[in-house]
């Protein structure tokens, strides 16, 4: 053997196995993928959860709302100013906020001229907007909603006066739908104002039987909603949702029962009555006797001055009425009115006229004209009947003269209004409806705190709600909805570190006798 040859030299020791955890880093494209998705996935959870936080900051702040009520005798604005409450997810109205005007005539007085209607709302929206910042006008939603005047119109010239408002307000700046100017029904409008009244006295949530009736007399109509635990026909339940509680309620309206159409009807009554007595049907003028004004008053009547029409106001004669001031006539005149048309009832029971009413339960408010009449003879938020029945009989057997000079700040007009008002309201509330003269459960009042009841409010806050829907349901802090999400999400997270820290091989380093050098491979598991 060749001495010179080289015999390779062996190791003193054999190499050992090194175990690393250095991270592999692949070549294969492939292998990238499933850590893509599983980072898009939690990246993508995490977003979610940042994106309702925001969510929940941009509905706790201050936001704005408007309601227009097109009455009869006038349209008034209301804005609103409110948060979200993270308790009860109802809007709280930041009172010193909330503004509102009122502009005259109503919109149902532009039957001639549908197409002027909307002009009539320009002052108002100037109005509005000047209350709200003008980088929040966009999302400030704007909503009309007419009353009795309107429903009292033919279908078409109803239709022409909407499309003329809704012209006005998609170009106000304001967030606005063609379907949010519409004439709602009086039961709507009903339950509009029993939530307002509720919500007023911090009962929306509360157990149905502590809840509180409301009564409104307005100008056109009167409106009645309550919980009853009676079984209602189906035309007369409103099934209304809050704080986890079911609310059956009755609401009707009764339309041409308000105070001023009742009056009207009244005096058409007793003008056609005093025309037939006296056989002078070809006379140009009617003279008859008015037991609804206080003594000595006697005005002319023009046969166009109805606020609202009636079967019989088409006559061409002028009425002369002369009053007697009698407060019991009166009244038996307002019950004849409130009582017409009873032999049609198609119900068990039917107080007022052919509509069907069920007993009235639990403590109510009485607004609108209740309240008035009742503030103008100061007898309080809480009399009873029989106190009407007292200051009305004064107060329409009184010398009209007297009574100037004791009001001086009152138009004529309002003696005969509050005359009539106070035999109505009689009328209306015990020999109608059954509520005795003696009954204290009657709370007579506009407002409640700081809060003036009004339908538009209950209004505002049914419709806010329902624009909230899902997003109110999933930003409520204690929603199921948002624990659920950020329960996920934190599983989420959890789950692609755990799948990341599978994935990730163990390594070990060895010698290649064959190769001759260390290299390294993966231990499977």
């Amino acid at each position: 053997m060749d001495p010179t040859a080289r015999i390779p030299r062996r190791a003193s020791s054999p190499p050992r196995f090194i175990f690393s955890r250095t991270p592999f880093s692949p070549l294969n494209p492939k292998q990238y993928h499933p850590n893509l998705r599983i980072f898009l996935s939690a990246a993508s959870a995490i977003s979610l959860f940042l994106y309702l936080a925001l969510a929940l900051n941009r509905i706790n702040s201050p936001r704005f709302g408007i309601i227009i009520d097109a009455g009869s005798t006038g349209s008034r604005l209301h804005v609103y100013a409110y948060t979200i409450s993270p308790e009860t997810r109802l809007p709280v109205i930041d009172q010193a906020s909330t503004s509102e005007m009122k502009v005259r005539p109503g919109l149902s007085s532009y039957s001639g001229d549908p197409a002027g209607a909307g002009a009539s709302l320009l002052e108002l929206l100037d109005f509005g907007k000047g209350k709200i910042p003008k980088d929040r006008w966009g999302d400030t939603e704007i909503r009309l909603m007419a009353t009795a005047g309107l429903r009292m119109l033919d279908d078409g010239v109803r239709e022409m006066i909407l499309e003329s408002c809704r012209r006005v307000l998609k170009s106000s700046g304001l967030r606005f739908l063609d379907d949010w100017a519409s004439v709602i029904s009086g039961s709507t409008e009903g339950v509009f104002a029993w939530v307002a009244a509720n919500y007023a006295l911090g009962m929306l949530g509360a157990d149905p039987t502590e809840t509180t009736g409301i009564i409104e007399l307005g100008g056109a109509s009167a409106q009645i909603t309550f919980v009853t635990g009676e079984a209602l026909p189906s035309e007369f339940l409103h099934v209304v949702k809050f704080g986890g509680n079911t609310y059956n309620l009755y609401s009707n309206s009764f339309l041409r029962l308000g105070q001023n159409a009742a009056h009207d009807t009244i005096q058409e009554s007793l003008s056609l009555r005093g025309l037939k007595s006296s056989g002078e049907e070809s006379t140009a003028s009617r003279v008859y006797t008015d037991p609804c004004s206080p003594k000595g008053y006697s005005h002319s009547v023009p046969p166009t001055s109805a606020s609202f029409p009636t079967a019989g106001s088409s006559s061409e004669h002028h009425s002369i009425a002369y009053a007697r001031g009698n407060f019991s006539e009166c009244k038996s005149a307002a019950v004849m009115l409130l009582q017409k048309e009873k032999d049609r009832c198609l119900y068990q029971q039917c107080h007022l006229g052919s509509n069907y009413v069920p007993n009235l339960q639990g403590k109510f408010l009485a607004t609108e004209n209740f309240f008035f009449t009742s503030k103008f003879f100061g007898l309080g938020p809480m009399p009873i009947l029989s106190d009407f029945e007292s200051a009305g009989r004064l107060f329409c057997e009184e010398d009209w003269k007297k009574l100037k000079s004791k009001y001086q700040t009152l138009d004529d007009e309002d003696f005969t209004r509050y005359c009539f008002s106070s035999a109505y309201i009689v009328a209306l509330l015990h020999d109608s409806l059954g509520i005795a003269m003696t009954d204290k459960r009657l709370w007579y009042s506009n407002q409640v705190g700081s809060v003036h009841l009004d339908w538009a409010l209950g209004a505002f806050i049914m419709k806010s709600m329902e624009q909230m829907g899902w997003r109110a349901s999933i930003i409520h802090v204690n929603s199921p909805t948002l624990r659920g999400v950020i329960v996920l999400s934190s599983l989420l997270i959890f789950f692609a570190w755990l799948i990341l820290r599978m994935r990730k091989p163990q390594l070990k380093t060895i010698y290649d006798l064959e190769k001759g050098h260390y290299i390294v491979t993966k231990v499977g598991r």
